[in-house]
C-alpha cells in the first residue's frame, strides 16, 4: 500500500516501489505511460520502450518428415499467440515445395506477418503490423462487408447459374480466414497487453471472449457461403427466381445485418428480438427443406437451405453476445 500526498496547488503523488524501478530501469526524470483501466486501475509503464525490448520472438524447429501443413498449422499458433518474429529453422535444410508452400500460405492467411530473412536452414517471419490502421472494429466491419458480398453473390450464382460468380465467392473466403486470425491475434494480446487493447478500441477486457464469439460466427457464416456457391456448381440449371429459396436468403441476410447492428444497440429488447427473428426464419427453412423428392437437384437445395438456416442461428449469438456484452456494461 502507498500513501496519496497531494504537492502544489493540483498535483497527487505517489511514490513507486524501488524493486520495480531497478527492475525497468527507471531513472529520475524519465516518463511514464499512465493508462486507465475500466476496472478502475492505472496501468504503469515505461515512457520510451524499444521495439527490440517488446518483440516477443519464437524460434519452431522445422520437422521435415512431418507434412507441411501440420508446420504451418504450428506456425500460425505462434501467430495467433501474439509473436512478433518467428523463425523456422531445420538443419537439413527445406524442400523447394515446403519453402514455396510456408511462403505463399503466410501471404495468402497471416496479414502483416512478411517474410524479412531467409537461408538455406531458416525463414524469418516479422509482424509489421500497425494496430492504430486495423482496430478491432474495423477488422469486423471487413469482415461483415466480405461476408454479406458472398451471401448476395452465392444465391446470385445459383439463380442465374453463374459459374464466374460462383468460384469468385470460394475465393473470397481467403480473406475473411486473414482479417478471423488477425482477429483472434490482437484478441489474444490485448488480454496481457492494455496498450494494445487501447489501440483496437477494446475497453473492457471482458469483452475479449464476445468479440472472439462474434468474430468466430461470421468466419463461419463464409463457410456456408462458400457452400451455398459450391452448391450452386452442382445445379445443372438456373433456379426461378420467385423460389422461396430467395426469400429465405433475404431474410437470413437482413437477420446477420441487423445482428452486427446489435452491437451498438443497447436496448436489450430490441436485440431479443433479434433473437427471436432469427429463430423463426430459421424454421422457415426446415419447414422448406421438407419440400422436393431428393433427386440430385433436391439434395443441392436442401444443403443451400441448411446454411441458410446456419447463417440466421449464427446471427441469433451474435445478437445473444450483444446482450451479454450490454448487461457488463451496465
Amino acid at each position: 500500500m502507498r500513501k496519496v500526498q497531494f504537492t502544489g496547488n493540483s498535483s497527487y503523488v505517489v511514490s513507486l516501489p524501488m524493486k520495480w524501478v531497478r527492475d525497468v530501469g527507471i531513472e529520475a526524470g524519465d516518463t511514464l505511460n499512465l493508462i486507465t483501466m475500466p476496472n478502475r486501475t492505472i496501468l504503469v509503464s515505461p515512457g520510451e520502450i524499444s521495439r527490440e525490448q517488446t518483440t516477443r520472438k519464437a524460434t519452431i524447429d522445422y520437422i521435415l518428415p512431418d507434412s507441411v501443413e501440420n508446420n504451418l498449422r504450428i506456425l500460425i499458433s505462434y501467430y495467433l499467440a501474439g509473436y512478433d518474429s518467428i523463425t523456422l529453422a531445420t538443419d537439413k535444410g527445406f524442400t523447394a515445395y515446403d519453402r514455396k508452400f510456408i511462403k505463399d500460405s503466410v501471404r495468402q492467411k497471416l496479414i502483416g506477418l512478411e517474410l524479412v530473412e531467409e537461408s538455406s536452414n531458416e525463414m524469418v517471419f516479422l509482424c509489421l503490423l500497425n494496430y492504430n490502421d486495423l482496430p478491432l472494429g474495423r477488422v469486423i466491419k471487413n469482415m461483415y462487408g466480405l461476408v454479406i458480398s458472398m451471401l448476395v453473390d452465392s444465391m446470385a450464382a445459383l439463380r442465374d447459374h453463374n459459374v464466374e460468380i460462383a468460384k469468385d465467392v470460394i475465393q473470397r473466403d481467403d480473406g475473411v480466414d486473414r482479417f478471423y486470425l488477425l482477429a483472434v491475434r490482437q484478441l489474444n494480446i490485448s488480454l496481457n497487453e492494455a496498450e494494445i487493447a487501447e489501440k483496437i478500441e477494446i475497453g473492457n477486457p471482458q469483452d475479449c471472449l464476445g468479440y472472439r464469439l462474434i468474430t468466430k460466427s461470421i468466419e463461419r457464416m463464409g463457410d456456408h457461403a462458400v457452400k451455398i456457391a459450391t452448391n450452386a456448381l452442382k445445379m445443372d440449371a438456373n433456379i426461378n427466381a420467385d423460389d422461396p429459396i430467395f426469400k429465405m436468403a433475404e431474410l437470413s441476410r437482413k437477420v446477420f445485418e441487423r445482428s452486427i447492428h446489435s452491437m451498438q444497440e443497447e436496448d436489450l429488447r430490441a436485440i431479443n428480438k433479434i433473437v427471436m427473428d432469427a429463430k423463426n426464419i430459421s424454421q422457415l427453412g426446415i419447414s422448406l427443406e421438407s419440400r422436393g423428392d431428393g433427386g440430385s437437384r433436391n439434395i443441392a437445395l436442401s444443403m443451400i437451405l441448411e446454411s441458410l438456416r446456419r447463417v440466421a442461428e449464427y446471427s441469433a449469438d451474435i445478437a445473444e453476445v450483444s446482450i451479454n456484452m450490454n448487461v457488463k456494461k451496465i
